[in-house]
């Protein structure tokens, strides 16, 4: 297994062009969940990841051979971009081969480091069979001594940062960046605990601890497409085994939810693998209460139009959007009244939608969606309640 002094080591050879991360504290999680939380801000890397660590060591240490037959890899994107950048900078052929579904950002970005783009299967794992049969020298997204020991790096950052922490949570894919941190972690200060988060579509980890060895979990879609791995991998399972106290799993919703808290709340963007940490601390899963916690933000390669998708459900679920289906007599006014109705309620219009066709409307009549934002649950109660006192006939649209 990977060591503390390798990790130092990659940590001493990395030093001068990675960044240094803040660790800051968040108020509004700390009241929230009972403890002291420190926010690992690792998205603030140059390409938005702290998978720059792990690629940048493991490219340090090519031999010359190796940096002549160039280099590829696979990845869902943070990898991608990561080794582009490390690699075309030093003049080394970076070719990465990316699943179909990559989201543009992260896409177009590889391409803007430097890296040829080659895309391959629905799937990290069909991107990783067609790299794996190049002809240069594969860097591994995770399971490599090199890249692990890189990731653990960050590690040793929290505790200079912070030598008072009590447990670090990060999320957990193929468990690179786990067993690193939590190999580094352990050797500084052996009592410290540390989490790992992974989505409930995915849970390649779980199952492999589970199992004794890594097994291949269902394919599935996610919102943390950073970490979704179908099988953990075979240097990462025993550190992860060995440094890692518990590993817990959360579903879409509650990472779609602490997306959209850390951007409005601590005004940092994170895409859903770098979210996940925080997803659960906000559902509570680790059953920590007082104790100074760590958490690794660990991407923030978010893609804009999945980003507004999530701001929209999730002012659905906070109760700051409703939409009703009111049926209004078809005749001039009509509409007039309602809107009015709205108003004096203190709720806005977003978006109206008529049908005079379905929903069982008759020949005199017409149903008509209205989107309206709203202050939250308690108002909605009051436009409802509203929309009664006046008769109307709705029915919420979910």
């Amino acid at each position: 297994m990977v060591t503390l002094q390798q990790i130092e080591a990659a940590t001493a050879r990395i030093r001068g062009e990675i960044y240094v991360s803040p660790l800051v504290h968040s108020k509004a999680l700390s009241a929230l969940s009972g403890n002291e939380i420190y926010l690992k801000l690792d998205n603030l890397q140059m390409t938005g990841s702290f998978k720059e660590r792990g690629a940048l060591n493991r490219i340090l240490t090519l031999t010359d051979a190796e940096k002549a037959r160039g280099v590829v890899a696979a990845s869902a994107g943070n990898h991608g971009q990561a080794v582009a950048y490390h690699a075309t900078r030093r003049g080394i052929r970076a070719q990465i081969w990316m699943p179909r579904y990559t989201p543009l950002v992260k896409l177009s970005a590889t391409r803007n480091y430097g890296g040829d783009v080659v895309l391959h299967g629905n799937s990290y794992d069909e991107a990783f069979e067609g790299a794996i049969a190049q002809d240069a020298t594969f860097v591994h997204a995770f399971d490599d001594e090199a890249v692990i020991a890189g990731q653990g790096s960050l590690g040793l950052e929290m505790l200079d940062q912070n030598p008072e922490l009590d447990v670090i949570i990060t999320s957990i894919g193929g468990g690179g960046l786990a067993s690193g941190v939590a190999c580094a972690a352990k050797g500084r200060k052996p009592s410290i605990e540390v989490v790992g988060v992974q989505t409930s579509r995915l849970p390649s980890m779980v199952a492999a601890l589970a199992s004794g060895e890594p097994v291949r979990v269902a394919a599935g879609s996610t919102l943390a497409d950073g970490i979704a791995v179908r099988k953990a991998g075979g240097f990462t399972l025993p550190m992860v085994r060995e440094y890692v106290d518990n590993v817990v799993t959360v579903d879409e919703g509650d990472i779609a939810a602490a997306i959209l808290y850390l951007l409005e709340r601590e005004k940092t963007l994170a895409e859903g693998a770098g979210a996940i940490g925080v997803a659960a601390v906000l559902q509570g899963l680790t059953g920590h209460r007082g104790k100074k916690i760590g958490v690794i933000v660990s991407g923030g390669n978010l893609d804009v139009t999945l980003l507004a998708r999530i701001i929209e459900q999730g002012m659905v679920r906070d109760g700051r959007r409703l939409r009703v289906r009111v049926t209004l007599p078809d005749y001039p006014g009509a509409l007039e009244g309602l809107a009015a109705r709205i108003a004096a309620a203190g709720a806005n219009i977003v978006e109206t939608l008529h049908n005079r066709a379905h929903y069982g409307v008759s020949l005199t009549e017409t149903a008509i969606d209205i989107t309206m934002e709203t202050r939250g649950r308690e108002h909605v109660t009051e436009i409802l309640s509203a929309l009664s006192a006046a008769a109307y006939e709705f029915t919420m649209v979910e």
